[in-house]
């Protein structure tokens, strides 16, 4: 019972995500974090109050922390193809041709 829980955590840690997924959490990174730093300095601004500006900043990064960090599903849409290694016992046999010659 507790290999499995183990096992359960251990996979939903991990997390896989593949390059438009990078590629996307980079972009929410940046249009998170700039508008929460813009909509803090506003609300800060017209309020005078840093403090409520330092919270307004502090809510945005941690919302952008939850919405990036997690691997959510969406992080892996278009996962890649890779090449099956050399240790692998298949029934046909990879070959790969780079300028005419025989490589694997």
């Amino acid at each position: 019972m507790a290999d499995q829980l183990l096992e359960q955590v251990r996979d939903a840690v991990e997390g896989q995500i593949d390059f438009e997924g990078q590629r996307l959490a980079e972009m929410l990174t940046t249009v998170l974090l700039g508008a929460a730093g813009i909509v803090a300095f506003l609300v800060g601004f017209m309020q005078q109050d840093i403090r409520l500006a330092l919270y307004i900043g502090l809510a945005g990064t941690a919302l952008t922390f939850a919405v990036v960090v997690p691997p959510w599903p969406f992080y892996n849409k278009n996962p890649e193809d890779w090449l099956a290694s050399h240790n692998a016992t298949s029934t046909s046999a990879i070959s790969i041709d780079v300028d005419g010659q025989k490589v694997g």
